[in-house]
């Protein structure tokens, strides 16, 4: 027979007390920093609640051995057959956690000599307090771990329900949402995160933004009509019509953005000029103009910017709309020359 090789401990002649183990409080918060970490080394619940168990017939003062025989422990945990609590301690020293001191005859209890000097038998919790500093490190990385994934979802949440706001069509929330029903890593929310960031920027609409100032009109203006009928929510989705407007008709017609320019507008290089400046007070980004203007030509996004601003009442978020007739799905349908028609028609209605 085999037989673990034990450390003779001398306590002192005339002494009873053994050995000072680790305090109590540290060992449950071993306990606890393992039980949280347990995914990282393979183990079930049915092994921490084994280890659990077996803490506690350890007392204060008494060392780090666990004395008591596998039927005690057993019921301690809840009645587990004694083949299954074998099964967890050969995990336990695999692990490391745990050695087995056996003696002769396989009963688990301490001997002590008159001089003091004791031999435990029994399963060892030493080596798991040996690793007390691994553990509770590990405990605290998942915990930080934990923590930023919950605070990177929220973030993509927000900008989620800020992009739905803006345009509850949009494609790509719902793919972000699919995904989101999985546990992701730590990169995979921060890849998803920046990509709502990208898209909200392009649309806009970050949550950081300001939000868009609302030019008031000049005293001599029509009063423009409130209604806010269905036929005036689709104007900017009219027929397919490439053809640019005139310009003396986008000026006349469109005399919200043409009362603010500091100099006549002669030609069309002074109006897209205009409408430059006039994008950022309205919440558009410069970028999301430059691509409007790659995208559909410089002179149909300039028109856009005076349409909008003098469909101001219709058009809750002047960013957001830009982005859908010049680069989103509504492009194909801004015809300005049939909305400057329309406009026309509705002002002199009204005059």
């Amino acid at each position: 027979m085999a037989f673990t090789k034990l450390s003779v401990q001398t306590l002192g002649v005339g002494k009873s007390t053994p050995a000072t183990s680790t305090p109590e409080t540290n060992i449950w918060a071993v306990f606890r920093a393992l039980r949280d970490t347990r995914t990282l080394f393979g183990l079930r619940p049915g092994h921490v609640q084994t280890l659990q168990a077996m803490l506690s017939f350890l007392k204060p003062g008494h060392g780090d051995t666990v004395f008591a025989s596998n039927d005690e422990i057993c019921r301690r945990i809840g009645g587990i057959d004694e083949r299954t609590l074998r099964r967890h301690i050969d995990r336990f020293v695999e692990l490391g956690f745990m050695k087995r001191h056996d003696s002769p005859n396989r009963k688990r209890y301490r001997v002590k000599s008159s001089e003091g000097r004791s031999i435990s038998y029994g399963l060892s919790l030493t080596p798991l307090l040996a690793r007390a500093s691994e553990l509770l490190a590990a405990a605290q990385e998942m915990e930080n771990a934990r923590r930023d994934r919950v605070f990177l979802r929220k973030q993509i949440l927000t900008r989620l329900a800020r992009l739905d706001e803006d345009d509850p069509e949009n494609n790509l929330t719902h793919v972000v949402r699919r995904v989101l029903r999985r546990k992701l890593s730590i990169a995979e929310y921060r890849a998803l995160l920046d990509k709502l960031e990208v898209h909200c920027k392009q649309m806009s609409t970050a949550v950081d933004a300001p939000e868009a100032v609302k030019l008031p009109a000049n005293d001599g203006q029509t009063v423009r009509h409130q209604s806010k009928s269905e036929k005036e929510q689709k104007d900017l989705e009219s027929a397919t019509n490439d053809e640019t407007p005139a310009l003396q008709t986008l000026t006349t017609v469109c005399d919200q953005a043409t009362s603010f320019a500091t100099n006549s507008l002669r030609n069309w290089i002074d109006v897209e000029r205009h409408a430059r400046t006039l994008a950022p007070m309205m919440g558009i980004h410069e970028s999301t103009f430059e691509k409007a203007a790659r995208k559909i030509g410089s002179q149909k996004a300039s028109c856009a910017i005076f349409i909008i601003l003098q469909m101001s009442n219709r058009i809750r978020d002047f960013g957001a709309y830009f982005h859908s007739i010049t680069l989103g799905r509504r492009e194909t349908d801004f015809n300005p020359s049939l909305l400057l028609e329309r406009l026309s028609r509705s002002g002199a209605a009204t005059a």
